[in-house]
This record gives C-alpha cells, sequence and structure tokens, in this order.
C-alpha cells in the first residue's frame, strides 16, 4: 500500500493513524533518505501514543526515548552507526524485548537485528516535494504487506 502526502501535517497524520494501530511489542522500520519526512511522521506517531513532549531526531545520540503516552516509544536513528555490533553494545536486545513501540530510522543498515514481525515503510521525495510512503500502512483498503527490507 502507498501513500502520497503533501505536507507535514499530512505527514504527521499518517504517524497518528499509525499510532492507533500500534500495540506494545510493535516494531516501525523506516526508510528513506534525509529529509524524507521520517522524523516528522515519527512526531505525529509520539503524539498519537500521548507523549505530551518534543519529539526529534536522534541522528546524534542515537536514541530517544519518548514517555508519558498508553506505551513507551523508542526512537533509533542508524544511520551513523558502522556495525551491528555498535548498536548491541548500546543496548539494542534489551530495548527490543521492551513492551513499548520501537521505531527505526535507516533500518535498513541493519536489517537482519530487526524482528520478524517488523513493518516496513519506505519514504520517497517526489518531484514536486510531496513523499510517497509505501509499505505497510494503515489499512484505507486491503492491506499490501511487505515481508522484508523494501529493495531499491
Amino acid at each position: 500500500m502507498e501513500r502520497v502526502v503533501r505536507n507535514e501535517a499530512e505527514m504527521e497524520a499518517l504517524g497518528e493513524e499509525l499510532a492507533a494501530e500500534l500495540a506494545g511489542g510493535g516494531v516501525l522500520a523506516l526508510v528513506g533518505g534525509l529529509g524524507a519526512g521520517k522524523t516528522r511522521m515519527v512526531k505525529g506517531l509520539a503524539r498519537g501514543i500521548g507523549h505530551p513532549g518534543e519529539v526529534t531526531s536522534p541522528t546524534f545520540s542515537l536514541v530517544h526515548e519518548y514517555r508519558g503516552g498508553r506505551l513507551p516509544v523508542f526512537h533509533f536513528d542508524l544511520y551513523r552507526l558502522k556495525s551491528a555490533e555498535e548498536l548491541l553494545g548500546i543496548g539494542w536486545d534489551e530495548i527490543v524485548d521492551e513492551p513499548g513501540i520501537l521505531i527505526v530510522e535507516w533500518a535498513d543498515l541493519f536489517p537482519d537485528l530487526l524482528p520478524p514481525e517488523t513493518r516496513w515503510l519506505r519514504f520517497e521525495v517526489l518531484p514536486d516535494g510531496a513523499r510517497r510512503i509505501s509499505g505497510q500502512l494503515p489499512p484505507s483498503g486491503p492491506r499490501n504487506p511487505a515481508p522484508g527490507p523494501p529493495s531499491g
């Protein structure tokens, strides 16, 4: 399934839709270039979970934890990591076992470390500046699951 979003408000609304579907232990893998809207979507998702605070990219800190909603949200950005060992060294295994929601930007860098039930979403910037998000989105019709990291 895919959806085209035209602005930041629509991207955040998509995040809120995803939040309504996610339960504890849910994992979202986000794939797309810099500026494609991944963190903006996470802002809406965290708001949809009930997180009252700010949501920012964890590019330099690697992970942000958002609490205060119905579930904790663990927001990873793997862009700067060079190896799976680095990710494991910051406690990846423990966080994957947490009952919250795990969101992983640049998940395609280490797809083997993600659980098999991970939902994959690909973000693409279109020539007109809109974003196309494809993968396992909230149904607005029949669901089209993506069984692993998106190709391309």
